[in-house]
Order: structure tokens, then sequence, then C-alpha cells
């Protein structure tokens, strides 16, 4: 029995401006490594889409979504438990409960992943052949099914890090040492034989590469050379908090993925193959979003665990904030040239344009809604968030039911709009009755105001140079929103917390560039 974590070493209560430096930081990192990783994805589906062509690549995008649905299962949900437990543990610096959540993790997951493995490779004909009708499709998930523990272990140690605050060892892990490994394998492959079959030996082999390299990330912040029996396991609080994230992530996954296995069974595979491209694409109105609410989470647990709801409305305030003005640019692009950006990847992709730009406007919702969930997450309602998930797996599941065979790849597209719409609507009204925090104020008026004025400049400038599907007017048009937005908010003003920010990073570039000049001077 350990003695209970000396309150006194208990660190005190951040400022909001602090909390909002530390968001904009971790933010940062993050969406300096979505933004590798996006553009790694975008490289990486383009030449699979390319060489692959749309059949084949639709063939290896309906393999890894039937193993991610499965390898989901061994998630246990103590990868965002993590996140919670190990950001209060750390903040009371109590080594040895977080030296036990991290064993749990960890070694719960690990034994669940090595189950499911097995489960999928024995499984994987039947999937194959009485599902998809596809032989050629059992390989492939057999395959998948020896990488699934360190995928597994690998996401687990991602929230690690994050609960640690470390967003740069979670950026670097999940976003840039994944995608180096896999693009420098598929490169490897693409000189001697690259196919389906070979292009999930990258997929696979880069886990195992970012497995070990969080292990000795994370060995830096939080020594795991360390007695095994000093630590303290809360079975019950873990378990308890994880279950309900556990069947939420698979319900997630499930309606992530199913759509392409719907649109692979339901309808064709060059669709599925197209609908992953169009998902692809809209990552990039995903990525700052995402990035927030990423490191945002240890901060509401933290405020949660202090009872500072008013920090917290500030912060879910300004977060939204950020992710709404960093949005609608995005959201421009995407619905005014989805024919130009498609036709990158070959002309059998062109018709995803309709479908890219309705899953744009669902990405808007999901930005203009801000942390809503993250709220709901991080305060302990976890069995709120599983009967949220559930409501839009049901929503999503059925749309996607009723509209592929009518629609084809528009339905899924229709189906993913009215999901994403209707849980981030309800999220939002949750977190209204249950902490009357609400994200809106004067300041959302701005950067709609920016984007009225970038529509309308750059429809004016089609006039005389039309875009339709050339990609080199399209990228002139995006040049010119992107000024006009940006210009347009600057010359409305910042908000206070933005002003901070640029203070701050000016104040950091003239600290260093001062004490390099005098380095300098002295040698």
């Amino acid at each position: 029995m350990t003695d209970k974590p000396d309150i006194t070493k208990v660190k005190k209560t951040p400022s909001f401006e602090h909390n909002v430096l530390a968001a904009a930081k971790g933010g940062t990192f993050l969406a300096a490594g979505t933004m590798f990783e996006y553009v790694s994805r975008f490289g990486i589906a383009f030449l699979l889409a390319r060489l692959l062509g749309a059949e084949d690549y639709g063939m290896y995008v309906l393999a890894i979504s039937c193993a991610t649905i499965i390898a989901s299962l061994s998630m246990l949900g103590l990868d965002s438990t993590m996140v919670r437990y190990i950001a209060i543990q750390a903040r009371k610096k109590d080594e040895d409960a977080v030296w036990g959540t991290i064993q749990v993790g960890v070694g719960f997951s690990l034994i669940a992943s090595v189950l499911i493995s097995i489960v999928l490779y024995f499984l994987a004909e039947p999937i194959s052949v009485h599902i998809f009708h596809e032989q050629k499709l059992t390989s492939f998930l057999q395959l998948f099914s020896f990488f699934i523990p360190f995928s597994t272990v690998s996401g687990v140690l991602v929230d690690v890090a994050r609960g640690f605050k470390r967003m740069d060892y979670s950026a670097l892990g999940e976003n840039i040492i994944l995608f180096v490994a896999r693009l420098i394998l598929l490169g490897i492959l693409a000189l001697v034989n690259l196919d389906a079959y070979t292009a999930i030996i990258a997929f696979g082999l880069s886990d195992v590469v970012v497995t070990f390299s969080l292990v000795y990330l994370l060995n830096k912040e939080f020594s795991f050379k360390r007695s095994w029996r000093r630590s303290r396991h809360e079975y019950r609080e873990i378990f308890t908090f994880a279950f309900p994230f556990w069947f939420a992530t698979i319900l997630r996954k499930f309606r992530g993925n199913f759509q392409t296995i719907l649109l692979g069974s339901l309808s064709t595979i060059a669709g599925a193959g197209i609908f992953s491209i169009v998902d692809k694409i809209t990552l990039l109105g995903h990525l700052v979003y995402s990035s927030i609410i990423t490191s945002v989470k240890p901060i509401l647990a933290e405020l949660q665990d202090q009872e500072n709801w008013k920090q917290m409305g500030n912060l879910y305030t300004t977060t939204t904030r950020w992710a709404f003005i960093c949005n609608l640019p995005i959201f421009l692009i995407m619905v005014l040239y989805p024919k130009p950006i498609l036709g990158i990847f070959g002309a059998s992709f062109v018709d995803g344009a309709t479908a890219l730009a309705i899953i744009a406007c669902g990405e808007l919702v999901n930005a203009a809604t801000g942390i809503c969930g993250s709220i709901i997450d991080m305060t302990g309602r976890n069995k709120l968030k599983f009967v949220n998930s559930l409501v839009s797996t049901v929503i999503i599941v059925g749309g996607n039911v009723l509209l592929i065979p009518r629609w084809g790849l528009l339905g899924t597209a229709v189906a993913s709009f009215i999901a994403m719409s209707i849980i981030n609507i309800v999220r939002v009204i949750q977190v209204w009755i249950l902490y009357r925090l609400q994200p809106y104020d004067i300041t959302f008026i701005k950067p709609i105001f920016a984007t009225a004025i970038a529509a309308i400049t750059v429809l004016s400038l089609g006039r005389w140079l039309p875009v339709g599907v050339n990609i080199f007017h399209a990228m002139i048009h995006i040049v010119v929103l992107c000024v006009s937005y940006i210009g347009t908010l600057l010359l409305l003003g910042l908000a206070t917390e933005e002003r901070t920010i640029l203070l701050r990073l000016s104040h950091r570039i003239s600290s260093a560039l001062t004490s390099r000049m005098l380095e300098s001077e002295r040698v």
C-alpha cells in the first residue's frame, strides 16, 4: 500500500491566459504534425490511386476499413482514458498512480489486441467471401492481423503523451514518424513491386516503428525504469470510465469505415475508392479542429477536477472561435473548387465533386460547434458520450442503407452531413443544459463577414478567369481567396486572446534573436 500523494505538491490552478497559451502551443504542435500527416496522406493516396486505379485502390481501402473496425475492439476505451487520468494524476505529482495507469492502459490493450488478431486471422476468409464476395481480400486481412497489436499499443501511447501534455511527442509519433516511415517504405516498394498487398505491408510496418519510437520518447518524460510493484492500479475507476468510451469508440470507428464498406457492398468498389479520396481531402477541414480538441482535453480534465467552470467557458468560446476561423476558408475552397481538386487524382475521381462539397459543409458544422464533445468526454460524462455515439451511428448507418442504393456515393455524403449536423448541435445543447456553457459571442461575426468578402471576391474573379476543372486557375482563385479572407480579418481586428498569443510569440522570437546576437558578439 503506497502513501497518498502530498497535497502540498499539487500544482496551483493555472490562469486562463496560461491555459490559452498551453492550448495554442499544444494545438500548434498538433496542427503542424497533422498538416504533415495530411500532406503525407494526400501524397500516399495520390501515389496509390495513380498506380492502382479506382478498383484496386478501393480493394486496398476496404481491407483497411475492415481491419480498422475489428482492431478498434482491442483499445478497450483505454486510449482516451489515459488522457483524463494521467492529466489529473500528473498535476498532483502522484507518480505511483501514473505508473499504474500506464501499466493498465498498455497491458490490457496489448492482451486484447493479440486475441483480436487471432480472431481476425481465422475470420478473414468468411468476411471476404460472404460479405464482399472477393476472395482476394482474405490475404489482405490476414496480413493486417499481424500488425494490430502494434497499432493498438501505439494508439494508447499517443494518448499517454497527451495526458502528460506532451503534444510534441504525440504529433511526432502519430503524425510525423508514422507517415515518414510509411512514405519511405512505399517509396522502396514502388521501386520493386508496389501493389495493394505490399502497400498494406508498408502500412503495418510503420505502426511498428511508431510503437518503439513512442516508448523511447515517453521514457524521457516519465522513466519506465522503475519497479512494477511501485504502482497503484485504480482498476475500478479506470474501467468504469473506459468501457463507455470503448463502446463509443467502436461505434465511431464503425461508422467511419462502415460507409466505405457499404459503398463496396451496395454500390461499387470504385465508389469506395472515390469516397476514400474525398474523405482524405476533407481531412484538411478537420485539421485545426482536431488539433485544438486534442490539445485542450487534458486542460479540460484539470479544470473539471478543480470545478473551474468559468475558465472552462472562456476556453470553450476561444477555441471554438479558432476552429471556426481556420475552417471557413477551407470550406469555401472545397465548395467552390471540388472538381479541379479531385481531378488531381485522375478523371475517374471527379465524380466525387458533389460529395466533397457536401461533406465540407459537415466539417464546417463540426468546427462551428467547437469542443462541446471534448467537454462531455473530459468531465466524465462517458455514458452520455456513448449515447451520442450510438445515436450518431444509427443516423449514419440508417442514412447510408437508405441512400446508397439510390444515390451511391452522393448518398454517403448526405448521410454524413446529416449525422454530423444533428449530433454536434445536440452536444452543444447538452453542454448548455449540464454546465450552462455556450461557445458563441460577438467576435464570431468577424470571420463570417471576412468569408462573405472572400466569396464575393473570387466569384467576381471567375467572370474573367473561369476555373472549370483547371487546377492552375483554381490555385490562383485559392490564393486570392485566402489573401482576401486573412486581410479582411486583420482589418477588422483580432480578439484579445489572439493578440496575447501573437505578442508572446513575437517576444520569444525577439528574445531568441537577441540571445543569438549576443552569442555572436562573444565569439
